[in-house]
């Protein structure tokens, strides 16, 4: 039975929020693209008017598409060449999903997208379910086809994952722009020490290339080691230059809702930094520069307004 009008307007309605949901389950913009355009097909395929809630039942089909992409993936990512890093998303971009509560700003942190990454595919939905869109015990547990009680272990289990590995504070934007700035000051400086001093003592930094772009797959751990590689990635080189195909402008960007330095060549992404802040400094640099992965932030770059940038690198 063909949708109706009415039905394609429920669903482009839902749209946004399936697609909020499905990135945070999966860490790819991509791949929640495609997990929304599926709960589509399915739901072009069922009698809608037996739906009561459909809400509820777009929300069950997209979470468990996500599960199975989610165990799929993991053997996926066995393959994978480098690191795997998340897609980061930059500011204003719809599919990171509400940001009222700081719950849910924390939930698409970049930091917490990492943090997921350890959780089961099962515990990774409760608590996006939960934390990030205020789903109720009860209708979680219709989703996944739980008992209430134990979504309510999952996610206290979840929970206690995502904070015993989190080093973020809550940082205000103009102090957060500050560190950045410092951050970009000192790695241009030549100098390792200025970077050793804004850093935590455990800091650490990681790429993600995809095999497509050359980036560090074992993460450099430690302040000094950390400052000494970034000390050498700022340094002007023209290989450097040849290899990426120009001098890369360098912004100040919000990243995740956290602070990030952009790369850009003739308007196209080609490299976003996120830095995650702690009380005590800078905890972790990780680089973004696979370019499947920069398709949607280039995207959004083109039609946002990011001022000059701050200098063009090497």
């Amino acid at each position: 039975m063909p949708l109706t009008t009415q039905d394609v307007d429920r669903f482009e309605v839902a749209r946004p929020r399936l697609a909020a949901v499905a990135y945070r389950l999966l860490g790819s913009a991509a791949e929640a693209e495609d997990a929304v355009q599926e709960t589509f097909l399915r739901w072009q395929a069922t009698d809608t008017a037996r739906i009561e809630v459909p809400e509820a039942w777009l929300t069950k089909v997209l979470t468990n598409l996500c599960l199975n992409q989610l165990t799929s993936a993991r053997a996926r990512r066995e393959s994978y060449v480098g690191q795997w890093l998340p897609e980061p998303l930059l500011d204003g971009d719809p599919m990171l999903g509400p940001a009222d509560t700081a719950e849910q700003r924390d939930s698409v942190s970049y930091a917490v997208m990492i943090l997921m990454e350890r959780l089961t595919p099962r515990e990774r939905a409760v608590y996006v379910l939960r934390e990030a869109f205020d789903y109720p015990h009860r209708e979680i547990a219709q989703i996944l086809d739980l008992t209430e009680a134990a979504t309510q272990q999952i996610f206290h289990r979840a929970t206690k994952h995502i904070a015993q590995g989190k080093a973020r504070s809550e940082i205000d934007q103009a102090a957060a722009r500050r560190i950045v700035e410092e951050f970009l000051a000192a790695a241009t400086s030549g100098r390792t020490e200025p970077l050793v001093k804004l850093l935590t003592a455990d800091a650490l930094a990681i790429g993600d290339g995809g095999g497509k772009v050359p980036a560090r797959a074992k993460a450099f751990e430690g302040a000094k080691a950390v400052a000494t590689f970034m000390r050498g990635l700022f340094k002007p080189a023209p290989a450097k230059r040849a290899l990426i195909g120009g001098s890369p402008e360098i912004h100040i960007a919000t990243a995740n809702g956290g602070p990030a330095v952009v790369a850009v060549i003739d308007g196209r992404v080609v490299g976003i930094m996120c830095l995650e802040l702690a009380a005590e400094g800078i905890a972790a640099v990780r680089s973004q520069v696979n370019p499947d992965k920069l398709q949607r932030a280039t995207g959004r770059w083109a039609a946002a307004d990011h001022g000059p940038p701050l200098f063009h690198a090497l």
